[in-house]
This record gives structure tokens, sequence and C-alpha cells, in this order.
């Protein structure tokens, strides 16, 4: 596992080619799945400003391999709206506040989200709901 904040700004590099990419800027999260959608790369070629969680290879300490320059694929109509989640407040499905995500902790293989770190306490990726402009929404524990 990781966690966002050890992401950004590593190196991305392609497998086949040996070339970089960019730097990671950002993740994008898709509610729908509760996992990365995509990164948002920075110092990047114009064509190439995100690339698709399926397009990478591996996530390590120090870089992200994505598999080849040919797999990154410049057409982002596919991927999610950016909505830059740490820092964003959290609120449940009631409209309860649960303070703002600090970190989040994903498993680098599949891109899932493990654990939103907030000031008040953990959340557990699968209680994602959404994600906004606003707010991170998640489902209220159950008693």
């Amino acid at each position: 596992m990781m966690m966002f904040t050890q992401v950004q700004g590593l190196p991305v590099i392609t497998a086949d080619e040996a070339e970089p990419l960019g730097r990671v800027e950002s993740l994008t999260i898709d509610a729908h799945t509760s996992g990365i959608a995509c990164l948002r790369l920075s110092g990047a070629p114009r064509h190439v400003t995100a690339i698709a969680w399926h397009a990478v290879e591996a996530v390590g300490r120090d870089a992200v391999i994505v598999r080849s320059r040919a797999a990154v694929d410049p057409g982002q109509g596919s991927l999610p709206a950016h909505q830059e989640v740490l820092g964003r407040r959290v609120l449940t499905e009631h409209g309860v506040a649960h303070g703002t995500v600090k970190d989040i902790t994903f498993d680098n293989t599949t891109g899932r989200v493990q654990t939103l770190y907030t000031a008040l306490g953990d959340i557990s990726g699968d209680r994602l709901l959404g994600v906004g402009s606003y707010a991170v929404v998640v489902r209220a524990e159950t008693s």
C-alpha cells in the first residue's frame, strides 16, 4: 500500500522505452469503483496530461512505471473529471462533517482506495460514495 502524498512528485517512466513522461501531480479517484481512475501529470508533453490507471505497470517508492508510450492514450474522454481530494472536507450522506482529508492509502497494484485519513479519524475506502468540488461524501458508520 502507498499514500497519495508518497506518490505526488514521483517521476513517471515508460517500461518499454525507458522514457520519462513527467511527474505525478495528483491522483483522480473514481467514486463508483472506489479506486484511482488516473494519474494527473506535470512536466509532461502537452498531449499527455493524464494516464489511465490501467496503463500503470507498477507504483514504487521511487517511480511510477507505465507499460509504454503507446499505452498512454491522449484521449481523455473516458476519464472522470478531476477533483482534488487532499484537503477537501468530508461529509456523510446525512451531511455530518468528518473533518478534512489529510491523506489516502491505496493498493499500489489495483489502485483501490483503502483508507481516508481525516482530521477526525480514519474512514474505510469502501465507505466512499462521491468526490466533488465541495466535499468527499462517505457512507455513515452503521452502529
